[in-house]
């Protein structure tokens, strides 16, 4: 028998497409970025002002909701 207790799951907030999230370590004076979508522990986000084709990928473990 092992005495190794499961450690609890981290649980991570459902972050909608359109969506407003901060990343850690965000600047205060950075606004929220906009979640375009999720999928397999990433997010695609971008800033309002950088246009519709600039994207950027980030570990969804270091999003907060804004």
């Amino acid at each position: 028998m092992s005495n190794h207790r499961p450690q609890p799951a981290k649980v991570v907030p459902l972050l909608q497409p359109g969506s407003f999230v901060r990343i850690d370590n965000q600047p205060c004076d950075l606004p929220p970025f906009q979640v375009l979508h999720c999928r397999g522990g990433r997010c695609w986000v971008r800033q309002q002002s950088w246009g519709s084709h600039v994207q950027w990928e980030v570990e969804h473990e270091r999003l907060n909701v804004a």
